[in-house]
């Protein structure tokens, strides 16, 4: 296991690299992240949904789908992938001087497009696979309500989940870069992404599938009468809400929670030995 003096070195110099991508490989290495989160979020509601249908089984429901959903991160990580709650973690190159503003956003820009045509596209395959059908159309009506209920968040709570949740997203890729081992790099990863799936913390590109999902099978009025949902909540469930009142607001906190508390907060407490590294 490296050091945090040398997991902050090779943080820096890979938010170098990535600055340096091409589009074509950063739109593709984006739209397989997408995927692989997608993967995550639909595993783990097919596992938990019964348990989520319950008020008295819904913390054990959060905590088995915990259990599933680090897959998707470990695919991201070991497969290969450009996943933007990630990439927040440039900010550590760009406050160095390592990297322009302008790389940065073109990065964010091109990966947060991707991971949405990934999340989308496995959307799209899991409505029209008939797996929603599970459980006599439960698992449709947990896809609609969990999605209804992303996009009844005020901004401030969607602000909030976000910061929760990438602080623990990039805690676990921080520690995933200092394990020199893909074993090392697995537990690295599974507990603070299971801890953030059974807080119930919003990352923005799981997201892009939870809700699109949702968006897409609210349509089906058999999954629709599967849940008790009140008009409240279904009437919060529109493409407008999505991007406004959950996008924009996680994604800015999932920014201040991967960027800032945690590559810029361990930058800052090396900068010494960081500046020392670079002369």
């Amino acid at each position: 296991m490296l050091s945090p003096q040398e997991i902050l070195q090779k943080t820096l110099d890979s938010g170098v690299a990535k600055s340096l991508k091409s589009l074509g490989s950063l739109f593709i290495l984006g739209i397989l992240a997408g995927v692989y989160i997608a993967f995550a979020s639909e595993g783990s509601n097919m596992a938990a949904f019964n348990l989520l249908a319950h008020p008295s089984t819904f913390g054990l429901g959060k905590c088995l789908a915990g259990a599933i959903f680090p897959g998707g991160l470990m695919l991201v990580v070991l497969a290969g992938g450009e996943l933007f709650t990630g990439n927040t973690m440039m900010l550590l190159p760009l406050t160095a001087g390592k990297i322009k503003l302008t790389a940065l956003i073109r990065n964010w820009v091109i990966v947060y497009f991707g991971n949405f045509i990934g999340s989308l596209f496995i959307a799209v395959l899991i409505v029209y696979s008939g797996q929603l059908n599970s459980g006599n159309n439960l698992l449709g009506g947990i896809t609609i309500k969990i999605a209804a209920t992303k996009c009844h968040l005020t901004f401030i709570e969607a602000f909030s989940l976000g910061i929760l949740c990438n602080w623990l997203v990039c805690l676990a890729v921080w520690m995933a870069t200092g394990a020199e081992n893909a074993i090392g790099k697995i537990f690295a990863i599974f507990f603070p992404i299971w801890l953030f799936i059974t807080s119930g913390f919003e990352h923005s590109v799981a997201n892009m599938y939870y809700i699109s999902a949702g968006l897409l099978a609210k349509s089906n009025p058999d999954w629709l009468n599967a849940v008790t949902v009140s008009s409240e909540l279904l009437d919060s469930l529109t493409w407008t809400q999505f991007f406004f009142a959950n996008l924009l607001p996680v994604s800015l906190g999932n920014i201040i929670g991967g960027g800032i508390f945690v590559a810029m907060a361990y930058g800052f407490a090396y900068k010494k030995e960081l500046t020392a590294h670079s002369d």
